[in-house]
C-alpha cells in the first residue's frame, strides 16, 4: 500500500512557513504540525511518501514468524534465535511480508520501541505480524537515517501522543497516523554522514547509559544503606568517641531498676514475671532468670565497648509491652485510634489517617492504654508494614484528643532514666529482624509482642546515649539533603 504523495514545501515570502499541497488542493500551512526547524536544503515530508509495504498474505507454507517477542527492544535487534512455525500453526497476525532491509515498528504501545532493521537473511520466509508496520524505504533514503529518526524524542511525542495512539492497557497507532508522521529529510550524501557520527556515538552512549543506570541504582540505595551504617555504628559504641570520665551504664541500669521498683511499690506498674539481669563473667555474657543462670553467647549479636551493658527490651518499660484492642469505629469525632498507617512509611506519625472510636467502648480502655508522649509504636500486622517503627509525641495529637492503639500494634513505654531518642535508634536497627520474624499466614502475618520484649538492648552511659542520639540527628538530617 503507497499513501497518496503529498508535497510539502515552504513559501517563499517574508514568513518562511511551511506549507503542504495535496493533489489540486490549495497549500495549507502546517507550522503547528512542524516540531522544529531544519537546515536550507533539507524537506519536511510525510513518512508514507518514503516508505512503501510489501502487503500482507497467509502463508502456505512453513515459515520464519516475527512477532513482538522476536525484538530485543533495549537494543532494537532481532533476536539470535528464529521461531519457524508450521502454516497450519500459523497465528491470524502472521500476516505481513517482510525483506532485507525493512524497518519493522510495533504500532502496539510504541515507547517501548519494539522496532529493528531487518538486518539478516532467514532460512525461511520471514512473515511478521500485523502488530508491525513495516517499512521499505525508497531509493533516495537511507533506512538507517530513518531507524534513528523514529527512535528520537520528536516522533516517540508523535507516535505517542493520545490522539494517534488510541487505547488504555495497550494504547496503538494505526497505520495511517504513523504514515502521516513529518520526517526530515536531508541530502542523501548528508543522511550517511549523520549515520556515520550516530554509529561512532553508540559506543560511548551505551557507556554513559550504564553509568547513569548504576549511579541511579546507588542515589537510590545509598542514603538507605548508609542510615543502616549509622545505626549499625551507633548501637555497637563506634559512632561517637568514648569518653572515659562517663559513669558506666551498670550505674545507670541500678537507678532505672531502682525507679521501676518504686513504680511497682506505688502499685503504678507491674513486677516482670519473668525478671532478667544480664552480666558478664570470665570473658562470656550470662544470664539470671527466675533465678537460673544460663550463658548467652550465643544470643549476642555484637560486641559492645567496655562500660556498656546488655539489657532485655522488657527490662526498661514501665508498661507490659503488648498490643492494643480490636476497636469499634465511629464517625464521631473524639477519641482517635492509632492504627498502622498512622505510622508511615516515610517516617513519622500521621494521627489524620486515623479513625475514631466509638464511645460507647472507651470504658474498656484503662488509662495506661492511652498513648503518652514518646510511647514507641511497633506495627505487628500486615506485610509491607509489619515491624515499622515510629515514636509518637504530644504534638503529634489533632485537638488533645484521647488516642488508644489498635490490635495491629504494639507499644513500649520507656522508663524514665533512658534516652528515648537512643532508644528508638536501637529498635530502628532492629527493624529488619523484626520484618523477618512475623508468623502466621502469607496474607496476614503477626510480630508476637514477646519477641519485640526479649530483643538485647545495648545501653551505654547516659551522656553518650545523647552525644549518639545528636549525631546521628545531625546525619540524617544530611541524608535529607541528598
Amino acid at each position: 500500500m503507497i499513501f497518496h504523495f503529498k508535497n510539502i514545501f515552504r513559501l517563499q515570502a517574508s514568513n518562511n512557513l511551511p506549507y503542504e499541497k495535496v493533489g489540486n488542493r490549495e497549500p495549507v500551512c502546517i507550522a503547528d504540525e512542524v516540531p522544529f526547524e531544519i537546515p536550507e536544503g533539507w524537506e519536511w515530508v510525510r513518512l508514507g511518501q518514503i516508505v512503501f509495504n510489501h502487503g500482507q498474505k497467509k502463508p502456505e507454507t512453513d515459515f520464519c514468524y516475527i512477532d513482538i517477542g522476536s525484538i530485543d527492544n533495549k537494543n532494537q535487534r532481532l533476536n539470535a534465535d528464529e521461531t519457524i512455525l508450521l502454516a497450519a500453526n500459523a497465528p491470524s497476525r502472521a500476516r505481513k511480508i517482510v525483506e532485507y532491509n525493512d524497518i519493522i515498528y510495533s504500532t502496539v504501545r510504541p515507547y517501548l520501541h519494539n522496532m529493528c532493521i531487518i538486518d539478516r537473511e532467514f532460512s525461511l520466509m520471514p512473515i511478521a505480524s500485523t502488530g508491525f508496520a513495516v517499512l521499505a524505504c525508497h531509493a533516495e533514503l537511507f533506512n538507517e537515517f530513518l531507524f534513528y529518526y523514529m527512535m528520537a524524542p520528536d516522533f516517540d511525542s508523535y507516535a505517542n501522543d493520545t490522539d494517534n495512539a488510541k487505547g488504555v492497557a495497550y494504547p496503538a497507532i494505526n497505520d495511517e497516523r504513523l504514515y502521516r508522521a513529518l520526517i526530515p529529510l536531508p541530502p542523501v550524501a548528508e543522511q550517511y554522514r549523520i549515520v556515520e557520527k550516530i554509529r561512532a556515538l553508540i559506543p560511548y552512549i551505551k557507556k554513559y547509559d550504564q553509568v547513569e543506570i548504576f549511579l541511579t541504582k546507588m542515589n537510590e540505595l545509598f542514603p538507605d544503606q548508609l542510615k543502616k551504617s549509622i545505626l549499625q555504628l551507633a548501637v555497637q559504641g563506634k559512632l561517637v568517641p568514648q569518653e572515659p570520665d562517663d559513669e558506666p551504664a551498670s550505674v545507670l541500669l541500678e537507678r532505672i531498676r531502682a525507679e521501676k521498683e518504686q513504680l511497682i511499690n506505688e502499685g503504678k506498674i507491674k513486677r516482670d514475671k519473668h525478671e532478667s539481669v544480664i552480666y558478664r563473667r570470665d570473658n562470656s555474657h550470662y544470664e539470671k532468670l527466675d533465678g537460673i543462670e544460663r550463658c548467652i553467647d550465643d544470643e549476642i549479636p555484637f560486641e559492645i565497648p567496655e562500660g556498656w551493658e546488655w539489657v532485655r527490651l522488657h527490662s526498661l518499660v514501665s508498661k507490659e509491652i503488648k498490643r492494643g484492642k480490636s476497636p469499634k469505629y465511629s464517625t464521631q469525632k473524639g477519641i482517635q485510634v492509632f492504627a498502622q498507617k498512622c505510622n508511615v512509611k516515610t517516617g513519622g506519625i500521621d494521627m489524620t489517617l486515623a479513625k475514631y472510636l466509638d464511645p460507647s467502648t472507651f470504658a474498656k480502655y484503662p488509662q495506661e492504654e492511652y498513648l503518652q508522649d514518646y510511647d514507641i509504636i511497633i506495627n505487628s500486622t500486615g506485610n509491607g508494614t509489619l515491624g515499622r517503627i515510629g515514636i509518637f509525641q504530644d504534638a503529634d495529637r489533632i485537638d488533645d484528643s484521647i488516642i488508644v492503639p489498635d490490635s495491629h500494634v504494639t507499644t513500649v513505654r520507656m522508663l524514665p532514666g533512658l534516652n528515648k531518642g537512643y532508644l528508638l535508634y536501637v529498635l530502628k536497627y532492629y527493624q529488619p529482624y523484626l520484618e523477618k520474624q512475623g508468623t502466621g499466614s502469607t496474607n496476614q502475618t503477626e510480630l508476637r509482642p514477646s519477641i519485640i520484649g526479649e530483643l538485647l538492648i545495648p545501653v551505654s552511659s547516659e551522656a553518650e546515649q545523647y552525644r549518639i542520639v545528636r549525631k546521628i540527628d545531625t546525619a540524617l538530617s544530611i541524608l535529607k539533603g541528598l
